[in-house]
């Protein structure tokens, strides 16, 4: 009789699968507590998010129209999924599923088909390698309210955290920006801006004890290390939504701030993007681009997100194969870096950051 298999189970955030889909999605998008929350929330939250999808849907649905007409991000996380499931294969036996937040395959689609097999274990992967109460946190609550609603308790569950250290991981995108380096032949080192753009955090969220910026800022600094690049490197932050304070600067900002210093080749990294979607596609390679264009710039390449990237593959299963084994990630830990920077707000809003990895 054959021995049970692990389950993997890869958290992301989802997206639309047609134009039809785009108003539902950013209604359970705005639905989600950890992405709008104030006092009374629980009363207005529902009537808030149908009003803000039913006013954004258009416009996000003409920028889906202009990427293909639906999001890219359930195609490549299969992949990935399919890729990690044949190197874990190759040493055990896995089956590695996705768990959407926000569209199909939704969380408690998951557990239902995880119930239909008996498994020996479960790892919870989040394709998020740096932690935020936005991202993980919500991904494992709702991982928990499912399991709970369906009675899904008896299999041992782990957990990984974050990854934003990964030595493959950092490797991975070092890999994909010498590639995207190569676009700027005849172009000096010196004359090229590395802008490392990650998604953007409200500023009161970090001032919670969020650890995702400071994640992001040890991420760029392990990247441009390995890379050894003598060309200038910048962080900024994109994809702000409504009127409260965001993490800055800005992608837009950064690159008009450039191009008053006659600066004119920028390569974009998005840092926190590990598949292409419309934050990608879109945002950065149209409408961040046509704004370089009109800035005067002479080179504008965007990097490709890490998709099904080998390297990137292989971390995602050395954090299973660990996990599985209870063994130390090998990583050091939140603790270790917050005590590098004593006067910054301790990641509180992160049940882990305490633990050895």
């Amino acid at each position: 009789m054959p021995q049970p298999r692990t389950a993997v189970v890869l958290f992301q955030l989802g997206g639309p699968d047609s134009l039809e889909a785009v108003e539902p999605f950013l209604y359970n998008l705005f639905c989600d507590p950890d992405i709008i929350n104030f006092p009374g929330a629980f009363i207005a939250r529902r009537p808030l998010a149908k009003l803000i999808s039913s006013r954004r849907h258009k416009h996000a649905a003409a920028h889906y129209a202009e990427i293909g007409g639906k999001s890219p991000i359930i195609e490549l996380t299969q992949q990935q999924a399919a890729a990690l499931e044949a190197e874990l294969n190759k040493e055990m036996s896995a089956r590695v599923f996705v768990a959407m937040r926000y569209w199909h395959p939704y969380t408690e689609e998951v557990i239902a088909e995880l119930k239909k097999e008996r498994y020996a274990n479960i790892v919870l992967l989040p394709l998020y390698p740096q932690f935020s109460k936005a991202t993980t946190a919500s991904s494992m609550k709702e991982w928990n309210r499912q399991c709970r609603i369906q009675g899904y308790f008896d299999v041992p569950t782990s957990s990984v955290c974050c990854y934003y250290n990964h030595p493959l991981y950092i490797e991975a995108i070092a890999d994909n920006i010498d590639e995207t380096y190569a676009r700027f032949s005849g172009v000096h080192p010196h004359e090229i801006d590395l802008i490392f753009s990650a998604h953007g955090v409200p500023v009161s969220l970090v001032k919670e004890g969020d650890p995702y910026q400071r994640h992001i800022e040890e991420t760029v600094r392990l990247v441009a290390q390995k890379g050894g690049w003598i060309s200038p490197h910048h962080l900024c932050y994109q994809s702000k939504v409504g009127p409260g304070e965001w993490l800055r600067p800005s992608l837009d900002e950064t690159l008009r701030l450039l191009a008053l210093k006659k600066r004119k080749n920028a390569l974009i990294i998005p840092i926190a993007f590990v598949t292409e979607h419309i934050e990608t596609l879109h945002e950065i390679n149209i409408e961040i681009r046509e704004s370089a264009e009109k800035l005067g710039y002479a080179k504008f390449e965007m990097m490709p997100a890490l998709n099904s990237s080998p390297k990137f593959i292989h971390c995602l299963a050395d954090l299973v194969r660990k996990k599985i084994a209870e063994a130390s990630l090998g990583l050091p830990s939140c603790k270790a870096l917050y005590e590098k920077d004593p006067g910054r707000k301790a990641p509180t809003l992160c049940p882990y950051w305490l633990q050895e990895r």
